[in-house]
């Protein structure tokens, strides 16, 4: 881990904070509002699949094993329904929130509610910003980043590019994680276009990470630089867009793109060489980590984490677990599979079954 921007100690630290908190008692295991010392807002379903296919089935998983009751539910896109939730869960008997937010404006009027209320908030894979939540768990977001303009250098010095175009298609502008990726692949193409080296092509944000709004964003790039060479495109979901636009002109496969999230989708475009690369980030790691503090805190125990993040609005220091990701080239799609992330059958299906098994899966 590293300081910067990012904020990360360059040591790991135990954070001990004694909390006055419920204990959890004998919940049962099963799912559900009424009851659940832990409520967990997820943000969305549209953006990135990952919420649902494998956020929620390893934070079940998780408060399952421990016989914990654990009330997970999706705002779905809703800042309205968002506060909704968190309101009915902390009157439900909630003591700890382990949220995604959709924005930080939205969660930081839900952290400061939870608090007047004595109930302890966990930022999850978002932090957000000015909120004061008591804890963070993510990926190193700077690292991500940088994974991902290493990767499109990577591809674009494979293909002995002179002086490529590379466009930039980042996250949602309302979003700390955006920025934060943007830090990171900045840091590794900023000194190949100072150089001369590459050449730094559109830089634009997608609204809310939407992949159709994407898809006219980068379809408006190509039509007035019509020599991109790369693609940095900040997950799998705009990567897939800007895919979809490269293939109407004949370019997929020659425009390198990244992506992050190793969703099905994009696992399948690495392996037909659309996608430069994915980002790997163990969720299953993440949603462990943080249904593992999200428990300590019900019974009153010390939290504790491995780092912290810097919150740039609010100048703290957030006691944060962070974990770290895997860059994801065809060679290595074998990997995620054999981690459990994704199945062979629902990966390799139709013309991707023989890439499968050219590469090891």
């Amino acid at each position: 881990m590293r300081k910067g921007i990012l904020g990360v100690a360059a040591v790991s630290v135990a954070v001990l904070t004694s909390l006055t908190l419920t204990a959890c008692g004998d919940d049962s295991k099963s799912s559900g509002g009424g009851g659940a010392k832990i409520g967990v807002i997820l943000p969305d379903s549209k953006t990135s699949a990952r919420w649902e296919t494998a956020d929620r089935k390893y934070l079940q998983q998780a408060f399952d094993s421990a016989g914990v009751k654990a009330d997970i539910q999706n705002a779905q896109g809703d800042k309205t329904a968002f506060q909704t939730i968190a309101d009915q869960m902390m009157t439900n008997g909630a003591s700890v929130l382990l949220m995604t937010n959709l924005d930080s404006g939205t969660g930081k009027a839900v952290i400061q509610k939870a608090k007047s209320q004595g109930v302890t908030v966990i930022d999850y894979d978002r932090l957000t910003l000015g909120g004061g939540a008591q804890f963070y768990v993510s990926f190193d977001n700077v690292k991500v980043g940088s994974l991902l303009g290493e990767g499109v250098a990577k591809c674009l010095t494979d293909k002995n590019a002179n002086k490529p175009v590379v466009a930039y298609l980042n996250g949602g502008p309302t979003d700390n994680n955006a920025t934060l990726l943007k830090t990171g692949y900045d840091g590794v193409l900023k000194p190949k276009f100072d150089a001369g080296q590459f050449v730094k092509g559109p830089d634009q944000a997608v609204p809310e990470w939407d992949n159709t709004q994407a898809g006219t964003i980068f379809e408006q790039m190509l039509t007035g630089t019509p020599n991109i060479g790369g693609v940095v495109a900040a997950n799998d979901g705009l990567a897939n867009a800007a895919i979809a636009v490269l293939k109407k002109q004949k370019l997929n496969g020659q425009v390198p793109v990244s992506g992050q999230d190793a969703t099905v989708q994009g696992l399948q475009n690495v392996l037909k060489g659309d996608q430069c690369l994915t980002v790997y980030k163990a969720i299953k790691k993440e949603a462990e980590a943080a249904a593992e503090l999200a428990i300590a805190l019900t019974k009153g125990q010390p939290g504790q984490a491995n780092g912290t993040v810097k919150d740039p609005e609010a100048k703290t220091d957030v006691p944060s677990v962070l974990l770290e990701p895997k860059p994801i080239y065809a060679q290595q799609v074998k990997d995620v599979v054999a981690d459990g992330y994704v199945t062979k059958a629902e990966l390799c299906t139709g013309e991707i079954a023989k890439l499968c098994a050219d590469n090891g899966i």
